[in-house]
């Protein structure tokens, strides 16, 4: 019941936030023209963000292989870009549960489905907390003394420690007992354990937060001018706004949570009707970007079939 009341709160706050900035801004908003250049930006965007989830595909083979399961990266692609769309569904496991069933049709064990599936959004998650200590000091107005220099080292170096197998495993197996104490899946899940540290698929998250974040940073060239000191402001403040939207219950894909966030940070930085133009435009890309990804793998698994 508190679940469902915190939820409700969450969405009903996002929504009078995004509302109050629209109407505040409204006619600005309406005053934003497209040229043609900027056109030929967003559908560079819309790509990136397509290779964006494509890479985020062959990621989540990667954290199968650290768990000892060989699989084939093409028709695990497939599987991610398919079920991306229903990250969206009320509840957000959706798409985690077609990962698993997948997964496992795929004789991967049940265990290793489960776990891959908890293991991916940690790793993307630590990711974004690397790329807001790099990147997100201009966040704040605060000078950049020394005292704040050593936190961002220090917040930098915890980041890094939390996915090293000794922390990671007891949070793998808290995880697992969340999902369901009396399931089979839980207690094979938990039997699991990584065995190193997982470097290449944080790496590779963080590629795929660079991705993400210059898809995003397209779309707000599309439609006004930007300098390079920009960029670290606007991947900090994307990837802390991405982070929030992951983490917060009750926001499918994000959806509000990351708009709202988007727009209290960057509005004091850029014009305001600039900042709410491009995080809503960004949110059809993204979901442009999404479909594309599911019909084309849909597509090539049907073409593979007929051959």
């Amino acid at each position: 019941m508190m679940k469902q009341i915190l939820r409700w709160i969450i969405l009903g706050g996002t929504l009078f936030f995004l509302v109050k900035a629209l109407k505040d801004h409204w006619f600005e908003v309406t005053a934003i023209r497209i040229d043609g250049v900027g056109w030929a930006i967003l559908a560079i965007a819309t790509g990136v963000t397509l290779l964006a989830h494509t890479w985020a595909g062959w990621i989540w083979t990667w954290v199968l292989q650290e768990l000892n399961e060989p699989v084939q990266p093409s028709q695990f692609i497939q599987v991610y870009l398919k079920t991306n769309l229903a990250k969206y569904l009320p509840g957000n496991v959706w798409h985690y549960y077609g990962r698993i069933v997948a997964a496992k049709n795929a004789n991967v064990s049940s265990g290793a489905a489960t776990l891959s599936v908890l293991l991916e959004p940690l790793l993307m998650a630590a990711a974004a907390l690397i790329v807001i200590v790099l990147f997100g000091s201009q966040l704040a107005a605060a000078n950049n003394t020394f005292v704040l220099q050593t936190l961002r080292v220090l917040s930098l170096v915890a980041v890094l420690c939390a996915v090293h197998p000794w922390f990671l495993n007891p949070a793998i197996r808290f995880l697992s007992r969340l999902k369901g104490k009396k399931s089979d899946n839980a207690k094979s899940t938990i039997s699991l354990s990584i065995k190193r540290y997982p470097l290449r698929p944080l790496l590779g998250e963080l590629g795929f937060l660079g991705l993400r974040g210059t898809g995003f940073i397209l779309t707000m060239f599309a439609l006004g001018s930007l300098n390079s000191s920009q960029v670290p402001l606007l991947l900090g403040a994307f990837s802390f706004a991405w982070l929030l939207g992951l983490v917060i219950p009750g926001a499918p894909g994000g959806l509000g949570v990351f708009e709202a966030t988007a727009i209290a940070l960057l509005q004091h930085h850029f014009p305001a009707a600039l900042v709410i133009s491009a995080i809503a435009l960004y949110r059809l890309i993204s979901i442009i970007a999404e479909t594309a990804g599911a019909a084309l793998a849909w597509l090539d698994e049907q073409l593979a079939k007929s051959y």
